[in-house]
């Protein structure tokens, strides 16, 4: 039990500085010697968990769904908000989120298409989607593949235009100014008055990490 918590932790290490050399330099300019300058462990165990630089890449990039949960909710539509609020939230400081979206944007020498993380979030949000439909809380005309898609395009847009103008410091009020343009479209009207996508709700929505520990713990 104790080596398995051992090995969890380094491969979270591991990823963790991958994460932070790939949101500074990319993919192609990454070096395997600058991510082990990163983190206190040896060459073997690197690549003991990931066997190159491109399955490390690959790593940083599915860690993505799994890096970040939030509360369940009895409205999906909310719980669906409530991801995207989380992730803006928790960007700024996230090197693997922010590492994770950079990876999937950039055209370098790998085509990471398989790992995509934009295609992954579609997946969760879509599934989120099609049981608000199911619920009852879109609209009858709303398609919520296509809906999904066009969310996390627009997401994704809005935080490169965040990036830009304030170094992802204004992401979370920017994201809940989309969700007040995008919800009166899909959402039917008994539903959207229920809807909370202030600033402050990635934060209110995120679970706990100690409750991620005990659910790991649980698990083992």
């Amino acid at each position: 039990m104790a080596q398995q918590e051992r090995a969890i932790r380094t491969r979270q290490m591991i990823l963790q500085g991958a994460a932070e050399v790939f949101d500074e330099l990319g993919y192609d300019a990454a070096s395997i010697k600058e991510i082990l300058a990163r983190v206190e462990v040896t060459k073997g165990a690197l690549y003991f968990h990931f066997p190159s630089k491109e399955a490390l890449a690959r790593g940083v990039m599915q860690e993505q769904t799994l890096h970040l949960r939030v509360a369940e909710n009895a409205s999906k539509l909310q719980e669906l908000v409530d991801i995207t609020m989380a992730v803006a939230h928790a960007l700024p400081e996230d090197a693997i989120l922010r590492a994770g979206i950079r990876l999937a944007v950039e055209r370098g020498s790998v085509d990471f298409t398989d790992s995509n993380p934009l295609l992954a979030w579609t997946d969760v949000l879509g599934a989120l989607a099609e049981q608000a439909k199911q619920q009852g809380e879109l609209l009858p005309q709303v398609d919520p593949r296509e809906t999904t898609e066009m969310i996390v395009g627009s997401f994704n847009g809005v935080t490169s235009y965040s990036q830009v103008a304030s170094g992802l410091a204004d992401l979370e009020k920017r994201v809940s100014v989309l969700w007040q343009h995008l919800l009166p479209s899909i959402a039917r009207p008994s539903v959207l008055a229920r809807l909370d996508t202030s600033p402050g709700r990635g934060a209110r929505a995120l679970l706990p990490e100690v409750e991620f520990e005990a659910e790991e713990a649980s698990a083992e």
